[in-house]
This record gives C-alpha cells, sequence and structure tokens, in this order.
C-alpha cells in the first residue's frame, strides 16, 4: 500500500498544506523520533504521521486516509499499544493539550493530547480532582477509553463512567459530540470499547472535591509476603468505599538510581489511598501496625497533588511488559500461585511486580447497561508488569506470565481489565473486558460507523 502511495504525485504535499500541524514522511529527518511510542518495546513504521495541532487537523486527516486506502493509528503518548502503526497514518495528538476547568460545575475540558498530571494541577488549583490512574504521565484519552481504574476508583469510579461527553472525529471525517442525550450509542461505545470507534479529539469528564488523601504504601520482607497477602484478604473484607488499595509482591531492579535499601530487593508491598476523614484513615492503618511493623511506612497525609507518589510509576520510555486477568477470589492457591510467579519459580523473576488491585464500590453500582466496559461484578484484578528490552524477553514473558494464569485458572473469572493488556493479548481477549453481548454490539456500530474499518489500530472489533 506504502508502495502504491508513492506513486501519487506529492500525496504528502497535499496533505501538508491541508493540516497545520506537521507531517513527516520515512524520508524526513524528524519521522524516526515522531514515530517512537513510550512503550520503547514498540517498533513502528507508518506510512506518514500528523502531528495535529487541532480537531479539523485530525478530521483532514482522517478524510485523506480514507480517500487514499490507509489504515489509522493514534497515539497520545504511546502508553500502551495494542497494534504497531504500520503502513498507515498515524495521527499525534500531543500537540492538542488544552485544559478548561469549570470550578462551578465541577469538570474539565480536556484536548486528546493532554496527560493527567495537566489535569490535577489545574484541578487542584480549584479544589478539586480528575479521576486518574497511578501515573500523571499517561494520556487522559487512551487511559479514559480502557475504563480508567485509579486511586479514587471505589470513591467515585472508573474514569470512563465520569465522562460527561466526547468530541469526536468519526471515520466519515466528521466532528460529533457523543453524551447520554447525543449520539448515545457512541457514548455507550467509547466507554469501555477503546478508540475503535473514532478519534477523539477533546471529553470533558466530572471532577470531585478531594485535595488530600491518607495514603502511601507499607513494605514487608518478601519472606513475609504469605502472611502478608492473608492479612491484606481479611483486610479489605469490609474495606469502606473511600479506601482503594493493592498488594503485590515488587522486584527492584539493581538500578543505581535507587535507595540502597531498594535497589536490587524484593518486597511485599500494602498500598492505598483513603479518601475521606483522615483520621478514620489512620484508623484504618492500625490493621497493620499493630500486626507487625513494616520495614518502611510511609502512609501519611498528602495533597492529592502528589498522588504519584503512591505508585511511584517510571516516567521516562521504556519497553514495558503488561498483562493481566480478573480474579474471583483471593484464594489460598491464589496467594501461592501469585508470590511463587512473582518472586520467581526457577531464579529471579522476570516480573518486576505482580500486583492485586481491589475495584469494586462505586465501579461496581454503576448500571452495566449504561457502557460497554464489562467485568463490575469482579473486585480483584491482576497486573502484571515487566520490562522486555529484547524480543527474546518478550516471548519468555509471555510464556511466563501463561504459566501463572494458568495456575491461576480456578479463581479467574475469565474476563480482563483491556488498560492492563497489550498487543496480541489486547487484540484477542477484547470479548473478555466487555460487557456480556457488548462485543456483539460494539462490532454492530462499528460496521455502522466505520465500515471500512479504518481505525483497526485500536481495539479489534470488526468482526
Amino acid at each position: 500500500m506504502f508502495t502504491e502511495l508513492t506513486q501519487i504525485e506529492s500525496p504528502w504535499s497535499e496533505l501538508q498544506a491541508q493540516v497545520d500541524g506537521q507531517v513527516f514522511t520515512p524520508e524526513d529527518a524528524g519521522y524516526d523520533e515522531a514515530r517512537l511510542a513510550w512503550n520503547r518495546k514498540v517498533v513502528q513504521y507508518p506510512a506518514v504521521i500528523v502531528v495535529a495541532e487541532s480537531a479539523q487537523d485530525v478530521a483532514t486527516a482522517v478524510t485523506f486516509a480514507r480517500q487514499h486506502n490507509l489504515g489509522i493509528a493514534v497515539q497520545g503518548t504511546g502508553h500502551g499499544n495494542i497494534r504497531p502503526a504500520d503502513d498507515c497514518l498515524l495521527i499525534l495528538t500531543q500537540e492538542m493539550n488544552s485544559v478548561t476547568i469549570d470550578p462551578i460545575a465541577q469538570t474539565a475540558t480536556v484536548a486528546a493530547g493532554v496527560k493527567w498530571g495537566a489535569v490535577l494541577s489545574a484541578a487542584q488549583e480549584h479544589g478539586l480532582a480528575p479521576l486518574l490512574g497511578s501515573s500523571p504521565t499517561v494520556g487522559v484519552v487512551g487511559y479514559t477509553l480502557g475504563g480508567g481504574l485509579g486511586w479514587l476508583g471505589r470513591k467515585y469510579g472508573l474514569s470512563a463512567d465520569n465522562v460527561l461527553a466526547f468530541e469526536l472525529v468519526t471515520a466519515d471525517g466528521q466532528l460529533r459530540v457523543a453524551s447520554a442525550t447525543e449520539n448515545s450509542n457512541l457514548f455507550w461505545g467509547l466507554r469501555g470499547g477503546g478508540g475503535s470507534l473514532g478519534i477523539v479529539t477533546a471529553l470533558t469528564i466530572q471532577l470531585f472535591p478531594v485535595t488530600q488523601v491518607y495514603a502511601g504504601n507499607l513494605y514487608y520482607p518478601a519472606k513475609m509476603a504469605r502472611e502478608v497477602f492473608h492479612h491484606y484478604r481479611a483486610w479489605i473484607t469490609n474495606a469502606p468505599d473511600e479506601l482503594t488499595s493493592s498488594v503485590l509482591v515488587m522486584n527492584y531492579p539493581p538500578f543505581p538510581e535507587l535507595p540502597d535499601f531498594l535497589r536490587g530487593q524484593s518486597f511485599a508491598i500494602v498500598r492505598g489511598c483513603f479518601a475521606g476523614d483522615i483520621a478514620a484513615g489512620e484508623a484504618l492503618l492500625r490493621h497493620w501496625r499493630d500486626w507487625q511493623p513494616p520495614v518502611l511506612d510511609d502512609f501519611k497525609t498528602i495533597p492529592f497533588s502528589q498522588a504519584a507518589i503512591i505508585s511511584n510509576d517510571p516516567v521516562d520510555p521504556m519497553p514495558g511488559f503488561n498483562s493481566g486477568a480478573w480474579l474471583r477470589e483471593l484464594s489460598d492457591a491464589a496467594i501461592e500461585s501469585i508470590i511463587a510467579y512473582g518472586l520467581g519459580t526457577d531464579g529471579p523473576s522476570p516480573l518486576i511486580f505482580a500486583e492485586v488491585r481491589h475495584a469494586g464500590g462505586a465501579i461496581r453500582r454503576v448500571d452495566p447497561a449504561t457502557a460497554v466496559y464489562g467485568n463490575r461484578d469482579a473486585e480483584l484484578v491482576l497486573s502484571l508488569v515487566a520490562v522486555a528490552p529484547t524480543p527474546e524477553a518478550h516471548h519468555h514473558l509471555v510464556a511466563y506470565t501463561g504459566q501463572l494464569k494458568e495456575a491461576l485458572r480456578p479463581s479467574l473469572t475469565g474476563g480482563v481489565y483491556m488498560n492492563f493488556l497489550e498487543g496480541v493479548e489486547s487484540q484477542q481477549r477484547i470479548r473478555d473486558g466487555l460487557v456480556p453481548g457488548g462485543y456483539n454490539q460494539l462490532s454492530r456500530l462499528k460496521s455502522q460507523t466505520d465500515p471500512e474499518n479504518l481505525f483497526r489500530y485500536s481495539f479489534n472489533v470488526s468482526g
């Protein structure tokens, strides 16, 4: 297809003349930098790249792609990649970075390329908070389209459930608004269904009055992991919605920039965020402090603007690997398997961490008919994260995590949280991330709005 396009007289010059943003082709000096994703494991070679500066640029690029029979990929930050943007038109949205706060309505209108940190900073100036995830360097749009489970999740729900309106460009090149009252079918499909229905150019989200939280981590020696997981299981049995938490085994790499006591060491960690009365949060932590003193206890009152310190996710690009699954229970056998594979079955584990997050609460109370996002009845989700610097490392991780999930089979629901998947697994498991019947309904909607499957580089719902 790329060969066919190069035979057209200056197709890229035609495109550049129609958009305000930059256009890069493989012959251009900036192409190799522009094609990079945050996840450096992703290697992609688009036929052409458009750095959009506006919704109109996006609409123009979509029309151009349709006219020239090009598939379309979109990238805000490139954290989550489902299919490499090869031989297609790649739209980069990072220049679309406006954030507008309405403190009276307690909403934010956010452009397509905005990262959560910018929304958090702007909202906190008005005593408000968005439903961001664990990292403020992740893009708002991609995170939200996949659901969006963050540290305020049990109290206020998913990011996707708190979108009031999407502005998007559909495959016909038209700019539309999708909300509960306008293009409601698109609104349903965008909340948890990924970006296969169109390119979101902006969204309006609900904000919440959160300025400080009681949050942090408790570090226990890796040899106590079994006891920590069992204690965690008891702790969350009657946890209030204000508490969103997780338990994990963590293997710190031997990086010189890490503190001595962390470098190359493994721990069992309990982390969480209590979005309620600070005294009540402190009382909840007595469950741990009265049980066993941790190696490190950094739970404390923090401004929510510092929420990134809870997970301390990496901010620099890296070759990441992600997988996961929903659990119906944290059984004794499941605990044994997670710890065994998390710390290593035969030598050191290739995983950076194996984490079980507690969902439920406000997420579960949403009518499942209102959005395509599924698995609301499951309250425990497993997240597996590693570094895959080579194809061989990636293949080893696929096999290793596959063995773990096979060992966990009796405790798995069969569902997945799409934001925790990537690549081939993400392409194959989309049905398992949606409400029952959601895939077929989303596929029908896709055939109506994008019959040529231009947006085939997002979640695969083409048939």
